[in-house]
């Protein structure tokens, strides 16, 4: 552990230690998915949903005028499940078949292994950086990725702000706090200081924003991006840990529990502007719903038995209705400003 009695570390720094510390960090020794893990993600719910972003994927590709070489890019490809089913699809599809290059971002070497066994090695390269990414169109594809960067935390007390830290004190974390220039903060957010009590922000996510869209308006392409947030209001705090899929206190448990927070597609959405590229948001139930998650579903359940076709619908609803996932997860679509496609989104 990076502790030693009464020493403090900032917060983000404490929950990039407890994802990805080399030997002992979360993602690093834990296969974190499915029932015996402590969360299911979207394409592990339902085949329907990976197969909804692959229809997506492929219209877009046409939109994009059908480049000869297309990158796609899925950024953090859990335990590969969503990759599995593109390629799936994607062999339906000869034409770009041929045109994609199939690549994954990937920082857990555990998570690494878990996709080759899953995928077909000859056709998905690994890489650790975007310096890898070929110099063509390419189509970014994040699914709960951004939701497990580490996030700084500032709180406003009178005209002070002060930055949470996390310290060890006889043997027990604890959250404390220590005074910092405004400036630093207004250095992330700018004028929005002003209106805010609470910042809540992601320095290396928002490189890899930068990275992204950079490489999009010098290439073309886009990225898809589908996680859990919120787009209105001040800014809160956010951050929550997840253990045997039960909500736990970030501090309890270190290295065996998930660490996240919700994105705020606001704050995203304008750091895309900076580089000259627009945004499309809409909810996950609403952009599933667009492309015909349940038309699909009609037409493959005909012929089941009444108790499958009852589970691949609940898996659905799960997906889509308000009361799950529906409306809490977002789905915001990124690409040069001229670009006119907004399939999902309209």
């Amino acid at each position: 552990m990076l502790f030693k009695q009464n020493k403090k570390i900032p917060l983000d720094k404490f929950i990039y230690d407890s994802l990805y510390n080399k030997e002992k960090g979360y993602y690093i020794k834990k296969n974190p998915f499915g029932k015996n893990g402590d969360f299911i993600t979207s394409p592990n719910i339902s085949v329907f949903f990976s197969e909804m972003i692959s229809i997506w994927l492929i219209s877009f590709w046409e939109n994009l005028k059908k480049p000869k070489k297309v990158n796609i890019v899925e950024l953090g490809a859990g335990n590969g499940e969503m990759m599995s089913q593109i390629i799936k699809t994607l062999d339906n599809f000869n034409e770009i078949k041929l045109s994609a290059n199939l690549l994954i971002l990937e920082k857990s070497p555990l998570l690494i292994k878990i996709q080759k066994d899953k995928l077909n090695k000859k056709k998905v390269k690994w890489i650790k950086n975007f310096k890898k990414i070929p110099k063509f169109p390419t189509i970014f594809l994040a699914n709960e990725f951004f939701d497990a960067f580490p996030i700084k935390q500032y709180l406003k007390k009178g005209n002070n702000w002060y930055e949470k830290y996390i310290s060890l004190k006889k043997n027990k974390l604890e959250v404390c706090d220590q005074e910092v220039s405004s400036k630093i903060i207004e250095k992330y957010i700018g004028e929005n200081i002003k209106k805010e009590n609470f910042v809540e922000y992601s320095p290396s996510a928002m490189r890899i924003v930068n990275e992204i869209s950079n490489f999009i308006f010098k290439n073309n392409g886009g990225l898809l991006m589908i996680d859990y947030g919120f787009i209105s209001g001040k800014m809160k705090n956010t951050l929550q840990s997840v253990q045997s899929h039960r909500k736990t206190s970030f501090l309890k448990n270190p290295y065996n529990s998930d660490i996240t927070h919700l994105i705020n597609f606001k704050m995203y959405m304008k750091e895309f502007a900076k580089s000259d590229l627009k945004s499309l948001m809409t909810t996950q139930g609403n952009f599933l719903m667009k492309l015909g998650i349940l038309k699909r579903a009609e037409l493959v359940t005909k012929n089941l038995q009444f108790s499958q076709k009852a589970d691949i619908f609940y898996r659905i609803k799960r997906l889509v209705d308000e009361k799950y996932m529906g409306s809490l997860f977002k789905v915001l679509f990124v690409s040069k400003t001229k670009s006119n496609f907004n399939l999902g989104f309209e």
